[in-house]
């Protein structure tokens, strides 16, 4: 049997950087990253997106995890019209990349690596060593063979989908409501502007989401929807997928040279208030740390992960890993990413309460920096002024307010 002060489930963003920040605290303390993946970064499940900000938390990126630099973003409303939102123009002056996940993953955990952590890949771990309310460890397989390991300190960053946390009797699932379905296809024949990446809405192709077309350079780009679930067989992402693509034809070459195929669920709210337990966190898209207005959460994944190692490694320092040493992370990640992600969730379902109509009058109503300030929770008050203008959305206001 394996002993380490602490095992990650799961060499993501969130797990690599957790695995990264509690080496440079104390590199004496023995981490071991678990990934189910036989490959770290594969299969991508992800619009590969990031603002180049998230720098200031991962150091520089290197070029070969980069597939476009992108300026900006431009919004579609359901009449096609846009708003040009050139981050390079604005304050701090940074745009953002596309990035190659295959690579960006591997190069995250390497860093994490470098530091003196380990990383197995092929590892699934099924459940948790719970002895007398504590988590003690973790059981699984690896490739083939069972494992049994043991830690002072488990941290579950598996993202979305998994199950893991909900052994640890923390409520880690997600309301059905406020999960996002995803498709998303790698296409050549790519017509979008590169510079900026595109992002349509409109009930006819995403339902309280949105389509986008992120590029890649040479044509290649990643294009797909993220639509709120139905039981409906006709109202499925693929199905969203081609109407999408018909309808904005004039994007593509018409060629249909797909060259892979991903699909997910993405969590758009349900932030949790806490996130240890005796001997356990969990952090990054396990915990919901998802923007929920774009979905986006490698960001999220990186600075929940930063901040988890933070604590974790403090509470290895004064030898209490139980639910009280490791309770702060639930009040410092909620000051540094919730309640800004909160006043996000809120715009969210305002937005969602839009029709098409409405959508195409806030093309007249917005300016691009509304956008960028909207996307990071900031500035609602813009829009609930703009709301209380229309009688039959005054009530959206409220929320805002």
């Amino acid at each position: 049997m394996d002993e380490f002060d602490v095992i990650i489930v799961g060499a993501g963003p969130a797990g690599a950087s957790c695995a990264r920040q509690i080496m440079e605290k104390n590199p004496s303390l023995s981490v071991m990253m678990f990934d189910r993946r036989e490959e770290l970064g594969v299969p991508v499940r992800c619009g590969e997106g990031l603002e180049q900000a998230a720098e200031d938390y991962t150091g520089p990126i290197p070029k070969r995890a980069i597939c476009k630099y992108i300026k900006g973003a431009r919004v579609y409303a359901p009449d096609g019209r846009f708003l040009e939102a050139d981050m390079t123009k604005m304050a701090g002056g940074r745009g953002g990349y596309v990035l190659d996940r295959k690579v960006f993953d591997k190069w995250l955990a390497f860093e994490a690596v470098k530091k003196g952590a380990t990383v197995q890949c092929d590892t699934l771990i099924t459940d948790l060593i719970v002895e007398n309310g504590w988590i003690r460890g973790v059981r699984g397989i690896n490739m083939g063979k069972e494992i049994v390991a043991r830690a002072k300190v488990v941290v579950c960053s598996t993202g979305a989908e998994s199950r893991l946390g909900m052994q640890s009797g923390l409520k880690t699932f997600c309301k059905a409501q406020l999960v996002d379905t995803c498709v998303e296809y790698e296409m050549t024949g790519s017509l979008a502007d590169e510079e900026f990446i595109h992002l349509m809405l409109g009930s006819d192709i995403a339902p309280r989401g949105y389509a986008w077309i992120f590029p890649k350079g040479d044509g290649i780009a990643n294009v797909g929807v993220g639509v709120i679930p139905s039981p409906d067989p006709m109202k499925t992402a693929l199905i969203y997928q081609e109407k999408f693509l018909k309808k904005y034809a004039q994007f593509f070459d018409g060629k249909r040279n797909i060259m892979e195929i991903k699909g997910g669920i993405v969590p758009v709210g349900d932030l949790m208030k806490d996130m240890v337990t005796n001997g356990f966190l969990v952090c990054g898209e396990a915990a919901h740390h998802v923007n929920p207005i774009h979905g986006g959460g490698i960001k999220e994944a990186i600075v929940s992960g930063q901040l988890a190692g933070d604590v974790v490694a403090g509470a290895l320092g004064k030898n209490d890993f139980s639910k009280q040493g490791l309770s702060s992370f639930n009040p410092l990640w909620w000051e540094v990413r919730g309640n800004h992600l909160r006043n996000v969730e809120k715009l969210r379902e305002v937005f969602e309460k839009f029709s098409d109509k409405d959508l195409n009058d806030l093309v007249d109503a917005l300016t691009p920096e509304d956008l960028i300030d909207f996307s990071r929770g900031q500035k609602l008050g813009t829009l609930a002024k703009i709301l209380l203008r229309k009688p039959s959305l005054m009530f959206l206001a409220k929320k805002l307010l």
